[in-house]
């Protein structure tokens, strides 16, 4: 303390000093946060999806630059723009949520509910009664035919079908809806996981988007004709009962073209496509992806 200098002057500068020190921290810890995304700030609105919100729906969905989004415990395949897909089964649990790891490293889950679904209870008679309750030497074929059906709904390519508008593969009557509960000739069995469209034998069948065939088999036990296409990032259609396929495992397609004529091959009473969806192994409903109305409507 100088000449002069009382206490309550070296107490001011002191209290002056401090105050400008704290100023500047202050500015730099500002400036630090200011830079920084906070997973706070993220909204279920900001992954922009789209699609249907409900047991038996697929949604497309748009992550921020950088980001990784999950969803149950699988990472989730992006575009090289962001975007992704994910389905939901038919009795999938109503409270669900995504996690997302934006670019920074800071982490969001986000909640969502999906709107609870009731399903028909559907007697179907006059089915073939070896596809109702198969001898124990078809048993083996069955679980052979249903491990090729897995493998080709198993592929992830980075094909970008899924993204399109898709259309009816068919057009007729529906009479068969997704997730309702079958009773073939008086006897309960699985739900069904596809929509019934009813066709004159030997109607075309049109590829609904862009893919690449992975299964093409003329004689399934329970299916007959049946035809699997991927379309991207898990998504992949199905087309049972055909009569004839004109298109080979291995093959792209695009949409609109003739993959398939309709038939009754397979566990079936009468001519009709069964059209399914699916996001790898969980059963979608085909009927979401296409305009409202019936597969009459143009």
């Amino acid at each position: 303390m100088g000449a002069g200098t009382t206490c309550t002057d070296w107490r001011n500068t002191l209290r002056q000093r401090l105050d400008h020190r704290i100023a500047q921290s202050l500015v730099i810890v500002c400036g630090w946060l200011a830079g920084i995304t906070w997973a706070a700030d993220l909204s279920l609105d900001a992954l922009q999806l789209r699609g249907d919100l409900q047991q038996g729906g697929m949604v497309i969905g748009q992550a921020p630059k950088g980001a990784q989004v999950r969803y149950d415990g699988r990472a989730l395949t992006l575009t090289e723009s962001g975007e992704f897909v994910l389905g939901f089964g038919r009795d999938e649990p109503l409270r669900q949520s995504l996690q997302v790891v934006l670019a920074d490293g800071s982490k969001q889950t986000l909640p969502f509910t999906l709107k609870k679904r009731e399903y028909n209870l559907q007697r179907i008679e006059g089915v073939p009664g070896r596809t109702v309750n198969p001898d124990p030497e078809h048993l083996q074929r069955i679980r052979f035919e249903a491990g090729q059906v897995k493998r080709a709904r198993d592929s992830d390519t980075d094909l970008r079908g899924f993204l399109q508008t898709f259309t009816w593969p068919v057009r007729g009557p529906i009479t068969g809806v997704y997730g309702s509960q079958r009773i073939y000739n008086g006897e309960p069995r699985r739900p069904h996981f596809g929509v019934d469209i009813a066709a004159a034998r030997g109607t075309e069948i049109l590829a609904p988007a862009d893919g690449l065939v992975t299964l093409a088999h003329r004689d399934m036990f329970f299916s007959g004709g049946t035809m699997v296409i991927d379309h991207g990032h898990g998504i992949s259609t199905s087309y049972l009962h055909m009569s004839k396929l004109l298109v080979a495992e291995g093959e792209p397609v695009k949409q609109g073209q003739v993959i398939g004529l309709v038939g009754a091959t397979g566990r079936a009473t009468g001519p009709h496509l069964c059209w399914r969806l699916n996001w790898y192994q969980e059963r979608l409903d085909p009927q979401l992806l296409v305009p409202a109305g019936t597969a009459q409507a143009q």
